[in-house]
């Protein structure tokens, strides 16, 4: 193909009837330049196969077909604070009320989230009232459901009818939502109180948390720091012990980032894995709903609750639900874990690398045993996901960006307007290669190998005037740079976890990303609750 100039580039957008908004853009046009130019460089090189095939029968293919290893189940060890799983349990053995636990998570969240910023609507007496019915049911003898009292909180992209869902923009600040998301229905039903909404990135669009029109989350950490984005408020809310759990999002890393860089535990799963019904989509190839928390066995019976086929989502996976928290058996001892040598150490920071080789002999303590392999395609697998990305979000936004482009901070505008330039057969080259680029990570990285091992950041967790691109359209690479690592696996479709393994010199926490197989969600979180059985990262607690 002819490499694309930015003129040329911008007159395509314009095409569409969409002008540049902003100086920023001419960054978002130069990202899109590069990526087609890379792949210009690397169709000659790869060797995966060449006849396109469905994704979705390769996520099948791919799929684990074995179960995870068995062993005496050990109980988790007791904490200060309680985890979700503590909370419904003590919930369930009568230890505490669900009114109780709800008015911990409120004190909590009046007394700190002036300066977090974590919350956009607070349903204080909702969440009261949803507590006493259920310390009532709990005191007439009926049988309590799994997360019964446990406060949560989630990324306001989750719709609840007749509530109004902003997802973090101007332009739906007053969007009333006509249905309720099937995931919140499903943790309805299992008795979890839902206490209101979260910030997050604007339309879920960028990796650190930056919101311009509810106010930028901060990190429970170190407050001048970024969160990690999309799920902003999901990743600091668990980490401040504003609640015990939350739904976040993830289609480059936006569950993944605020987990590392808030130093908790979030899932990515298995692409369809989980029913997306009711959730503002980003990319509706890459798309994921999953869950923050404190620990990996809170995470299992999260998605024990969650996941599985949906009447109204036919591109939910109708693959069986195994019991998640059962897989948690503390025996990991022939365990094969690749960690891959290229592209996810590129420049990155000794601390990060020091923290990562740590955890990586935690595991292998354990019982794992540890390869260094190289995966060229990485590249692509990269540039593909962009494109992909990129154009199924300026396809969403289209009327807007004609409309009201004004309405978008700066950041988003510029990210949005270089999707308008991809030619639409570069876009449904990258929706082919998924397939065969599948197979060929598989064969690579996950034939002979249960798991592959990254950091997930590859870098100190900047602040939040260092990654501002709506202040200074130079800080796009560093802005970019934070998802660099976690990308890769939403093209691939793979479950994806991040969990804390240290912290840097700024107080900020470093985390290890497990990947498995399509579908391997329990092998990933055995191997991530060992881990955390083993340390005390998790278990750490912010200052604030």
């Amino acid at each position: 193909m002819t490499e694309l100039v930015p003129a040329t580039m911008e007159a395509i957008a314009r095409w569409q009837g969409v002008d540049c908004p902003n100086a920023a853009a001419r960054h978002g046009l130069g990202e899109m330049e590069g990526l087609i130019a890379a792949l210009t460089t690397l169709r000659g090189s790869m060797t995966f196969e060449e006849e396109p095939s469905g994704f979705d029968a390769a996520l099948r293919e791919c799929a684990e077909r074995t179960s995870p290893r068995t062993g005496a189940a050990a109980a988790p060890a007791p904490r200060g604070t309680l985890s979700m799983t503590e909370a419904a349990d003590a919930m369930a053995r009568g230890e505490v009320t669900a009114e109780a636990l709800v008015e911990a998570a409120l004190a909590r969240i009046a007394a700190h989230d002036g300066a977090v910023n974590s919350v956009i609507r607070l349903d204080a007496d909702a969440a009261r009232a949803a507590a006493r019915a259920m310390d009532q049911a709990r005191a007439q003898g009926r049988v309590l459901p799994p997360l019964a009292g446990v406060p949560m909180m989630h990324k306001d992209m989750y719709y609840r009818q007749g509530r109004v869902s902003t997802c973090g923009s101007s332009i739906r600040r007053d969007w009333v939502a006509p249905r309720t998301a099937s995931v919140l229905a499903r943790l309805d039903d299992a008795g979890a109180i839902d206490m209101g909404t979260l910030n997050m990135a604007e339309f879920a669009q960028n990796p650190t948390g930056h919101n311009a029109h509810f106010g930028h989350c901060h990190n429970p950490w170190n407050l001048p720091y970024c969160t990690g984005g999309s799920s902003s408020g999901s990743g600091a809310s668990v980490a401040a012990r504003f609640v015990t759990a939350a739904l976040g999002s993830d289609t480059g890393g936006s569950i993944r980032l605020p987990a590392t860089i808030c130093g908790v535990t979030g899932l990515k799963p298995t692409q369809t894995r989980v029913p997306r019904t009711g959730v503002m989509p980003l990319s509706f190839s890459a798309d994921n709903v999953g869950p923050l928390a404190r620990t990996a066995r809170d995470v299992a019976r999260f998605m024990r609750v969650i996941a599985g086929s949906c009447a109204d989502d036919p591109t939910s996976a109708h693959e069986a639900v195994p019991d998640y928290e059962a897989a948690l058996t503390n025996d990991i001892r022939g365990l094969s874990i690749a960690v891959v040598q290229d592209w996810f150490f590129d420049g990155a920071d000794a601390e990060v690398v020091a923290a990562f080789d740590a955890a990586l002999d935690v595991l292998r303590g354990l019982g794992a045993r540890i390869t260094r392999i190289a995966v060229p395609e990485m590249a692509a697998v990269t540039a593909y996901g962009a494109l992909l990305s990129r154009a199924e979000g300026a396809a969403i936004h289209a009327n807007w960006m004609r409309d009201v482009p004004q309405d978008y901070a700066i950041h988003l505008s510029s990210r949005l307007y270089g999707g308008y330039a991809i030619p639409a057969s570069l876009y449904l080259e990258a929706l082919s290669r998924r397939g065969p680029i599948l197979r060929a990570f598989c064969a690579r990285a996950l034939t002979g190998y249960d798991l592959v091992a990254t950091p997930t950041l590859r870098t100190r967790v900047p602040t939040l005037a260092e990654t501002d691109i709506d202040a200074n359209p130079e800080n796009w690479s560093r802005f970019m740079a934070v998802s660099a690592n976690t990308r890769p696996f939403n093209y691939l479709g793979l479950p994806t976890i991040s969990i804390p393994c240290g912290f840097d010199a700024n107080g900020l926490p470093i985390g290890l990303q497990l990947a498995g197989r399509p579908f391997a969600e329990a092998r990933v979180l055995q191997a991530a609750d060992a881990f955390q059985r083993a340390t005390d990262w998790h278990q750490r607690e912010p200052a604030l």
